[in-house]
């Protein structure tokens, strides 16, 4: 059986159940990074969360698994093992589940002070490079390393990029950056090896919000290019009226 969302097929996933030691298991769906076995980790941890299983306390989705932790003294993990399967293989991917956001982006200058070397390593131009990595839609993989941290999958071929030998030891809150075929959304300021090409004024983890992260994973992301005047205008929250969001 396959099912859809936003325009995506999605099949049946193989996975097998993992303990990790006393208090987890494992959901692993193999090696593969694509957006169909992501959508599916994303349906399987919706499922296992509505089910409200006793003693499961945390859900922990990546781009190809799915951690399930428990507490030991209330459900006893062959219990677990049994369970889960009776959920997983009865999943599907809901329609239209996740958002999509318009990020703005100041890319190039103080903003991203590897825009020019990168665009030099693949004999493209600034313009270029901005051109590509703004024109794609990328999907949120995952949420992790740091609180509100975005990755992003869906970068063009020609921009993909191993990792600086040397990692920074301190990053911008708000860097938009390129590492391996990836591309990112800094939350907070942090040492980092990636590459950075510009940086957004909107804060994606705000501790004190009612929603204290603005992203999730699921959702997509399209970066608009904005100039430096406006960002310190994002910055001072003059720009009431931008569009954050759009119908998908």
């Amino acid at each position: 059986m396959a099912a859809e969302s936003a325009g995506l097929k999605v099949a049946a996933i193989d996975y097998r159940l993992v303990p990790i030691g006393d208090s987890g298991v494992l959901v692993d769906c193999g090696e593969r990074i694509e957006s169909e076995v992501n959508a599916w980790v994303r349906a399987a941890a919706r499922a296992i969360e509505a089910a409200k299983l006793a003693g499961v306390l945390e859900l922990v989705p990546t781009y190809r698994s799915l951690a399930v932790f428990y507490d030991s003294c209330v459900v006893r993990q062959a219990e677990l093992l049994a369970r889960l399967p009776l959920l997983l293989d009865r999943i599907s991917v809901v329609p239209g589940a996740a958002r999509r956001w318009r990020i703005p982006v100041c890319y190039g200058g103080e903003y991203g002070i590897d825009l020019e070397p990168l665009a030099e390593r693949h004999e493209l131009s600034p313009a270029q490079l901005v051109e590509r990595h703004a024109a794609r839609i990328y999907r949120i993989y995952m949420i992790g390393f740091m609180p509100g941290f975005a990755y992003l999958g869906g970068l063009d071929p020609s921009l993909h990029t191993p990792r600086r030998d040397s990692p920074r030891s301190l990053t911008p809150a708000g860097s938009i950056s390129i590492g391996g075929a990836q591309t990112a959304v800094a939350s907070v300021a942090a040492p980092s090896g990636w590459h950075l090409i510009g940086r957004t004024p909107v804060r994606t983890f705000e501790p004190e919000r009612e929603r204290p992260f603005l992203l999730d994973a699921g959702d997509e992301v399209r970066f608009v290019p904005i100039e430096h005047a406006r960002f310190a205008a994002f910055e001072a929250c003059a720009e009431e009226d931008w569009q954050w969001s759009e119908a998908i």
